[in-house]
């Protein structure tokens, strides 16, 4: 008579009946006994899920493990990325409202100057010169504030770069070592170079334009100018997306700027349309939540007399007004920066996962404990060529 084996147990011997799993590991036992389910090699096939230290899967990511992970990511390590986000954009917010402070009463002066045109008057020799001194004052102080913002965001990606790279591995640090693993001036220099290329995609069309003008040869400027203006668009834009990779490259690799560039150009080879879709629709997420997120301030600063004008300035704003709109500002970049900059980073990880094998040398120094700095920088190092 053959033995009960009472409901809930395994009958003995049974291990001598599971094959064994891959790499010698013990398979599993039959489903629906105990024990099935359990991690390891023995799951059908011999998949397994892989390892996640910080919430994001050590292999190549899709699109919802982008987002996914840099929300992640940024919840896990809160003061280093939405509390640093609020430090940078509390800087630019402050600049930004002086530089509406500034604009109100040249922007009067504008308007007066509208209003005359629109009823019919001509601008006298007087008013002319005093268009020519608002542009004098308003473009400066706005390629100052243009460029301080690109330095001050260029330097929050950056720190958030070297953020979200530790915290694939499972890491998470303060803001001191944040701003040192950030290479904050190294990515300054970076930012000012990628301006840099960027002036230098429209200047030949501008320059042409100038000089066609200068020759008495109108039509033709206006057509060089529009062809060209057209391809320094579509120039830009691929330039845009080819180099986005570049400060995460430059943080992550602790390579020179220049390498950065080339190793951005190198990475995003073959996946232009995919890096572009991504961003694209990465913008559209943040632009929507930070406008769920400006409503309110928008209301109040309203009816407090709000910006409602020209760069977001208006030349009867009243100071509560420009006050309650940069906080809102900062309130809504101090949400979306770090998941913006979070999924170029892991756009990043993703490329040199599929081109690299990066995931291995990442599951390799997620499993030493005590990561060194040097440690960690030797598992980012691209492979040698």
């Amino acid at each position: 008579m053959t033995d009960q084996v009472p409901p809930g147990e395994m009958p003995p011997g049974w291990e001598s009946q599971v094959p064994p799993g891959p790499y010698g590991q013990p398979g599993y036992p039959p489903f629906g006994q105990p024990g099935y389910g359990q991690p390891g090699y023995g799951s059908p096939g011999g998949w397994r899920p892989a390892p996640a230290p910080g919430g994001i899967p050590l292999r190549p990511l899709g699109l919802g493990d982008m987002l996914n992970g840099a929300i992640v990511s940024a919840r896990r390590n809160p003061a280093a990325t939405f509390g640093l986000a609020v430090i940078i954009m509390t800087i630019y917010g402050v600049l930004y409202a002086i530089f509406q402070a500034v604009a109100r009463s040249p922007l009067a002066q504008l308007q007066s100057m509208e209003r005359a045109l629109n009823n019919g008057q001509n601008l006298s020799q007087q008013q002319t010169h005093q268009l020519a001194s608002i542009f004098g004052v308003l473009l400066p102080v706005g390629a100052t504030v243009f460029v301080v913002s690109l330095v001050l965001t260029s330097t929050l990606t950056g720190m958030l770069s070297a953020v979200i790279g530790r915290g694939v591995l499972g890491r998470r640090i303060g803001l001191g070592e944040a701003w040192q693993a950030g290479r904050v001036g190294s990515v300054v220099l970076t930012s000012l170079l990628l301006l840099l290329i960027g002036i230098c995609v429209p200047l030949p069309v501008a320059v042409v334009v100038v000089a066609l003008i200068l020759l008495h040869m109108t039509p033709v400027a206006v057509l060089i100018g529009v062809l060209g203006g057209i391809a320094s668009l579509v120039f830009g834009l691929l330039l845009i997306v080819r180099l986005s990779l570049t400060l995460p490259a430059l943080v992550l690799e602790r390579i020179s700027p220049t390498s950065a560039v080339k190793r951005s150009f190198e990475l995003s080879h073959g996946n232009f349309w995919r890096l572009f879709g991504i961003q694209l629709l990465t913008s559209i997420i943040a632009g929507v939540a930070a406008l769920v997120l400006t409503v309110p301030f928008t209301l109040v600063g309203g009816l407090a007399g709000g910006p409602a004008d020209l760069f977001g300035a208006s030349a009867t704003a009243s100071t509560t007004g420009l006050l309650i709109a940069a906080v809102g500002r900062i309130v809504a970049s101090a949400v979306t920066a770090p998941i913006t900059a979070g999924v170029v980073v892991l756009l990043y990880t993703d490329l040199r996962m599929r081109r690299e094998g990066l995931d291995s040398a990442l599951r390799t120094a997620a499993q030493s404990d005590g990561l060194t700095g040097e440690e960690f920088d030797s598992a980012w190092r691209p492979p040698a060529t």
